[in-house]
């Protein structure tokens, strides 16, 4: 069966503040969406500007998050997953391919921008039987979300946890760290983490639009780097190839020979 859509009382307040770009409504305008305002459009164009290459690496992402919600569906058995930092919703969401897969599947989207709410009915469509649910709630506020999401999910299962692009907004390491470990010391074994996040010490010219976008007045993204990014898997264990581009994580095949880019991910499995 489904669950009804519902979204927490207190969201219904909050206001879409046009006058400051958003990372999520850029990230949709450079995914080729609509869901955004000139503010978001003048600071995405500034931002290809210095690094066209932006573009790119937003698609890549998309596709490595694609590509790791097959696996764990087709191969890894996977019929639950706690989607964090959801975004603004566009071709191919979690559910989408999820479902498209398994029609059981049950999703739950989290985050806490007003716009993503104001779209959230896109991410609730479901199929008959699997469910969806929104959960207006912020990453740094893990028990929250996994008090929450335990209405829609059995925790009790395998589940698989994404954090797409999420964690940047993070500032502190140690903090988002924290974060990561909260969230899977809840979830059984058998259970998977699936991270990418933007990479320092790749491309200086990203690391030089990135630090100009964290200088305007937006809501910094913090770049990390390849370690970094590959400590929030510790106590896990990584699937091959490991924590690489996400261009170079499973490939389709047949495809080009990728090119590296500066976002790394990777998929991990609690023992």
């Amino acid at each position: 069966m489904t669950d009804p859509v519902t979204t927490p009382e207190p969201a219904k307040h909050q206001k879409i503040d046009t006058s400051v770009p958003h990372s999520a409504r850029i990230w949709n305008y450079w995914l080729g969406g609509k869901d955004n305002y000139p503010v978001d459009e003048e600071a995405g164009d500034a931002y290809t500007a210095v690094f066209p290459g932006i573009v790119t690496i937003a698609r890549c992402s998309r596709a490595f998050l694609r590509r790791t919600i097959t696996y764990l569906v087709s191969e890894a058995g996977i019929r639950q997953f706690l989607d964090i930092g959801t975004g603004l919703p566009t071709a191919q969401n979690t559910h989408e391919v999820a479902q498209g897969l398994a029609p059981e599947t049950r999703i739950v989207y989290v985050d806490n921008d007003p716009m993503i709410l104001a779209h959230a009915r896109a991410l609730l469509s479901s199929t008959h039987e699997g469910a969806t649910a929104y959960i207006d709630a912020n990453v740094t506020d893990p028990d929250r979300i996994l008090a929450t999401a335990a209405e829609t999910l059995d925790f009790g299962r395998p589940t698989a946890l994404i954090l797409s692009n999420i964690l940047g907004h993070v500032a502190d390491y140690d903090q988002a760290r924290s974060i990561v470990t909260r969230l899977m010391n809840a979830l059984p074994s058998g259970s998977y983490l699936s991270i990418n996040d933007g990479s320092r010490g790749i491309d200086p010219i990203f690391e030089q639009a990135q630090d100009g976008y964290n200088n305007s007045g937006a809501v910094p993204y913090i770049l990390r780097t390849v370690d970094e990014i590959t400590t929030f898997f510790d106590g896990l264990e990584l699937l091959e190839p490991g924590v690489v581009s996400v261009t170079h994580w499973r490939p389709e095949p047949g495809s080009p020979t990728p090119e590296l880019i500066a976002e790394h991910g990777g998929l991990a499995r609690k023992a």
